[in-house]
């Protein structure tokens, strides 16, 4: 979803442990189931349509159906039938149900399409893996033994699990990376990248153009976490390289909870704060906090990471403590789905099937469809080369119309973003106007630090620590 990771890997295991109330929004062992251009908005389409039946996605025709496909051309292919691997850290015991929406998403998308013919006529196999967050390394080698490759899955501990993905040459089309190996990897491609070296800066430039006090007194809610102090820096860099000066009036929130939160509100007021950003998901320090703001009469202009986007805000929402929070984010939300067919698509496959609905699940079916229209076009000869060749050529990906524009054949992010606003317990579009659109433009990509990217990246942009010579690379 949003976040930029370890610094990626400390940040985001912490963060993707608190998914399940946080990230997910839900706004709503082996199983077979059956980019916009510089200053402009860009519509929530964009994909290279593949040939299939007359089955639709949003605006993307889909890559399943019948045909005549034939020959066992690589380990997971026969005849008849592709073995994937997929899942999640669902049996997490400190947060059981971690990233479910996206094992959900991918059982619901495979028996979609299965419906369809499969792909080419050969039926889609899932072999479901639950890395239950501390066992992916054990979960990669099963894979590594059975799938021809590995599809929208999310392990939130996959730094661990990657030199076993590399070294059985196993391609992924992941659903989200956490680790800096893992997000740079070799024949690893993602339908929402979030790589290393590179940053998304068009939420805070949309807040600085929509909101004058963003871009002159701003400051960011930060804690003692290492996770929030690393994604803290990370943006408190971004902003400088777009000429705003965080004020670092020098509140530092516990990680482990204050007991009052009125004196840290007193010193964002007595600062002159009118614009507040964080990388903390919203638990309940943070409602504590923007309480207390509310209690001392200030109100900033609130900007938050996409994790805002919750039902746990909404709920919360119910005096209108925060209506002046708005997040930014390059998925459609759900609230558009009568506007944007992609996410009723999505809402209606996933609902019919009683799966989990969240941000994620959305990311997790983004990425099924792009590893599908690849494998569709390689028809009979389906080889890991094949796939990763035509991965490689994919530059402009919505997923239907789910995300805005992303360059997965570069591993680049999106260069777009869409503001939503709360209001009592909804959320809504903020910006642009027209539902469906984004604000974008190619100078919102900068390139971070490399001291900040916890791996050492090749000429091509991938991570050498696991890397051997014999990786499966892209040959057009």
């Amino acid at each position: 979803m949003t976040g930029n990771r370890i610094a990626r890997f400390a940040a985001g295991t912490v963060v993707l442990a608190m998914l399940a109330t946080a990230c997910a929004s839900e706004r709503g062992g082996s199983v077979d189931v059956s980019a916009g251009t510089n200053g402009t908005t860009a519509p929530a389409s964009g994909d290279a349509a593949a040939s299939g039946g007359e089955e639709t996605f949003g605006t993307l025709k889909s890559p399943c159906g019948k045909g005549d496909a034939k020959g066992a051309t690589e380990q997971g292919v026969t005849d008849t039938q592709i073995t994937i691997g997929f899942g999640d850290d669902r049996g997490f015991p400190a947060a059981p149900g971690l990233s479910k929406e996206m094992g959900d998403a991918i059982s619901t998308m495979i028996k979609w399409c299965n419906g369809q013919g499969g792909i080419n006529g050969r039926q889609i196999k899932g072999n479901q893996y639950d890395a239950a967050y501390m066992q992916a390394a054990t979960v990669m080698q099963k894979a590594c033994k059975q799938d021809f490759m590995l599809v929208g899955q999310g392990f939130a501990m996959d730094e661990a699990a990657e030199q076993f993905r590399v070294g059985c040459k196993l391609p992924t089309v992941a659903g989200f990376t956490v680790g800096p190996n893992a997000a740079m990897g070799p024949m690893k491609y993602e339908a929402v990248p979030y790589p290393v070296d590179q940053y998304n800066s068009s939420a805070l430039r949309l807040a600085a153009k929509l909101f004058p006090e963003f871009g002159k007194k701003v400051d960011l809610i930060v804690s003692t976490s290492p996770a929030v102090k690393t994604g803290s820096n990370k943006i408190a860099a971004a902003m400088k390289k777009i000429g705003i000066t965080p004020m670092n009036c020098g509140v530092m929130l516990n990680n482990d909870g204050d007991a009052s939160y009125v004196p840290f509100a007193e010193k964002f007021k007595s600062c002159g704060v009118e614009a507040l950003w964080t990388s903390k998901t919203p638990d309940p320090a943070s409602f504590s906090l923007l309480e207390a703001l509310d209690r001392v009469g200030s109100k900033p202009t609130l900007v938050f990471e996409a994790t805002w986007y919750s039902t746990a805000v909404s709920k919360w929402n119910t005096q209108g403590v925060g209506d002046k929070i708005h997040v930014g984010t390059i998925f459609q939300p759900f609230e558009n789905a009568d506007k944007v067919p992609a996410v009723k698509k999505y809402l209606d496959l996933v609902n019919a099937e009683h799966g989990k609905v969240a941000l994620l699940g959305m990311q997790a079916t983004s990425g099924f469809l792009l590893w599908a229209q690849a494998a569709q076009a390689c028809g009979s000869e389906l080889t890991r080369q094949c796939v990763i060749n035509k991965l490689s050529q994919v530059h402009e990906w919505t997923g239907g119309g789910l995300h805005a524009p992303t360059d997965p054949g570069a591993n680049m992010p999106s260069s777009c973003s869409l503001m939503l606003k709360l209001t009592g317990p909804k959320f809504a579009q903020f910006y642009p106007e027209n539902i469906g659109e984004y604000d974008c433009n190619k100078e919102n990509i900068l390139k971070t630090d490399p001291a900040t990217w916890g791996t050492k990246l090749n000429e091509d942009r991938v991570a050498t620590t696991f890397l051997t010579p014999d990786v499966i690379k892209p040959t057009v």
